[in-house]
């Protein structure tokens, strides 16, 4: 049909004049005679449209769609007439209740339409509803222009994960509309200057933060996180500064192109492995009443498998569900103009029907060669809690970057003094290449893994940065598991005190640790990410799993980037060195000065292995710049001991000198790294003083 021509009703439903509707367009969509209602059920025998006011639980109004408006399992009805602002839809399906077949269709459940580009009853945060949403109508009148789409590698990325709310929330973070969208908006002037070109948001699709709410020594604790996702289209409008609407998404837009007008990209975190309908117990509201043995993974008696860890697995490699998946993917791309998404427990997406591991899963596969995605960046969190790790080894060719776990626990590891890690550090350092290497055609031998590995000390689960040099054990009592959530394996070192202490020497190793993090971390081959705060030393009291803590545990305490302003300035100091040499991002053409592209060594240059139990490791990276005409070559050294440890540096004689760019345990005057007319002269060794980390660069005259 053409839907460019008049369109007139054919019929009349409770009141209202209806036709047939648009059978391949999902959700509800405004037409010039009204609205577009199209949703489907493969094991559903009836389908009614219900219509509320405003803000009420009864309908005023409930269609029932003939047979003829339905074609194979989906149902569409033009409704005329109506107008976006003054109602609001959900729908009821009938059919079989038979729980041990999976079948949980019930005409009592209000259902959620799974493509609902708004939600209701979550607009306040904290407000509990009770599980009954409803859906709005959206009007999409936000004009994005000629905005064209980021060209940018992985590998020029350097990603800053952070909580829309609890970036702003705490009254020091000294803008007008705390933990919101807008608030973040505010602080894009200090995200320029820190350096960052790449947002990573935690989960901001629409999600029910009083699911399993409860009270702990009298703090309320929900789930701030945003892990257990209501509605995949519609995002948090809790996280809004002003109601919105039929207008929802406007602020979230705003606040998108103006990060993207800044040179930032934005990369959602989702969560396409589970849902809030939690398992046997959990509430009904869309995909369980909707086709719940579709939906959902379920085992032979109609229960649900839980390799999410949550309840409920979703059924990712089922045609609808992938369907479902690469719909919501393109309309964040293309409504939003999202840059890329995190997958949360992507493993999950390699599961077939029954849980077992796929080879070639088809939704993974769909993901890789959809033409609306391919500039698209994927990450994968390639490990899911049903024990599938597949770190390295991500079922999707090299399209994927994956969050690489292995660099985060060799690093921690070696860091802190445990040299058995040596040689996984190194080979982290130097891009993983064991994991990720592969033949680039243009440069023989070289890696062009870059792309596929994300390097991350820390991230919203686990330790704080500056928590990760602060306590050896985790301290989740709040949360009220006795201390048992969160992960036990957090290879951190509290340098001497555990948690709070005014001991200076302390103090001193501390900060002098989280350099040598972010140091490491800035030198490495792969896309850096590190946790909001980690640059000014923010703390979660020892707490490794602040899922649940909408509170000054989680939140950004802002009044620690005054006092640890000189901590901010290393941050900024490494992530600007690190654009400047491009040669630590992605191999370069040969140097002039005939080193070799990528090495490992020990602390004498002249010794290429690295063997576990090593005092000092050291990578090179060395390339011809076409850029600026001249080779581009870093030398990155860890001393993970306690004493000072001296290293060699490759012979420069014939091709230039060495000069040292940073030393994070300072010099007599405080500095910790240099500008480049303060760059000091390295003529063949330096002594690196106990657990510091020092990068050089080549300078030809």
């Amino acid at each position: 049909m053409d839907y460019a021509i008049t369109v007139a009703p054919t019929g009349e439903i409770a009141g209202f004049k209806v036709r047939p509707g648009m059978f391949e367009v999902n959700g509800a969509m405004i037409l010039e005679c009204g609205i577009n209602f199209t949703i489907h059920t493969h094991g559903g025998t009836s389908c009614e449209l219900l219509l509320f006011h405003k803000g009420e639980e009864e309908p005023y109004a409930v269609l029932p769609f003939p047979e003829e408006y339905r074609i194979g399992d989906v149902y569409s009805m033009m409704v005329f007439g109506l107008e976006p602002e003054e109602f609001e839809y959900a729908y009821r399906i009938g059919g079989t209740y038979r729980p041990e077949k999976g079948l949980l269709f019930d005409k009592k459940n209000i259902l959620l339409d799974p493509y609902a580009r708004a939600v209701t009853g979550q607009g306040v945060w904290g407000r509990h509803n009770a599980g009954r949403y409803h859906a709005r109508v959206v009007r999409d009148v936000f004009d994005w222009g000629n905005m064209p789409q980021s060209k940018r590698e992985m590998n020029e990325l350097v990603i800053y994960e952070l909580h829309v709310r609890g970036y702003t929330r705490h009254p020091s973070s000294k803008v007008r509309q705390k933990g919101t969208f807008a608030g973040l908006r505010e602080k894009i002037p200090y995200l320029k200057e820190l350096g960052i070109n790449a947002v990573q948001l935690m989960p901001i699709f629409e999600f029910d933060e009083n699911m399993n709410a409860r009270t702990v020594d009298g703090k309320l604790l929900l789930d701030y996180w945003g892990y257990n996702t209501v509605g995949f289209f519609a995002p948090n409008s809790s996280y809004t500064a002003a109601e919105e609407y039929n207008r929802e998404g406007t602020e979230l837009k705003e606040l998108i192109k103006d990060l993207h007008d800044n040179g930032i990209e934005v990369i959602l975190d989702v969560v396409f492995n589970h849902t809030a309908e939690g398992n046997e117990l959990g509430p009904s509201f869309c995909f369980k009443g909707l086709d719940n043995n579709v939906y959902y993974m379920l085992t032979p008696d109609g229960n649900y498998y839980n390799f999410s860890g949550c309840g409920n697995t979703l059924n990712c490699n089922h045609p609808i569900v992938q369907q479902l998946i690469v719909e919501c993917l393109h309309y964040w791309t293309i409504s939003y103009r999202v840059d890329g998404f995190r997958f949360d427990l992507a493993s999950i997406m390699g599961r077939n029907e029954d849980g077992s591991p796929m080879k070639n899963p088809p939704l993974l596969r769909t993901l890789n060669y959809d033409p609306i995605l391919s500039r698209v960046k994927l990450i994968a969190e390639a490990w899911d809690a049903g024990g599938m790790y597949q770190v390295g080894s991500f079922p999707a060719g090299k399209r994927w970057a994956e969050w690489n776990g292995r660099y985060r626990d060799a690093l921690r590891s070696y860091l802190k003094g445990d040299l058995w890690e040596a040689q996984q550090a190194a080979w982290s350092i130097a891009g993983s290449g064991d994991l990720y290497g592969s033949h680039d055609p243009e440069y023989q031998g070289s890696y062009a893994g870059y792309n596929s590995c994300v390097n991350f000390l820390t991230c919203h689960d686990g330790f704080t940065l500056y928590d990760l040099y602060s306590y050896n054990q985790k301290h989740n009592e709040g949360n009220g598991w006795n201390n048992t959530d969160g992960a036990d394996d957090n290879r951190s070192w509290n340098c001497g005190a555990e948690g709070g202490t005014d001991d200076p020497e302390v103090l001193k190793l501390r900060f002098r640790m989280i350099r040598n993090a972010c140091a490491v971390l800035m030198c490495s081959r792969g896309t850096p990410m590190f946790l909001a705060g980690d640059e000014f030393g923010n703390t979660q009291y020892g707490n490794n799993n602040g899922y649940c803590q909408d509170n000054e545990i989680s939140w950004l305490d802002w009044t620690l980037l005054d006092k640890n302003r000189d901590l901010f300035e290393f941050f900024r100091f490494m992530i600007a060195y690190r654009k400047r040499h491009p040669v630590i991002r992605k191999t370069l053409p040969n140097a002039v000065c005939g080193m070799d592209h990528l090495h490992t060594h020990s602390a004498d240059a002249e010794r290429l292995e690295v063997y576990p139990g090593e005092r000092v490791i050291c990578t090179s990276f060395a390339g011809y710049d076409r850029e600026r005409g001249c080779d581009d070559v870093v030398y990155v050294a860890v001393n993970a001991y306690w004493e000072d440890m001296e290293i060699t540096l490759p012979n420069m004689k014939r091709a230039g000198s060495w000069f040292l760019s940073v030393d994070t345990y300072g010099d007599e005057h405080g500095r910790y790294c240099y500008e480049e007319a303060q760059e000091r002269r390295i003529d063949g060794s330096y002594v690196m003083r106990p657990r510091s980390v020092a990068v050089f660069h080549v300078k030809r005259f």
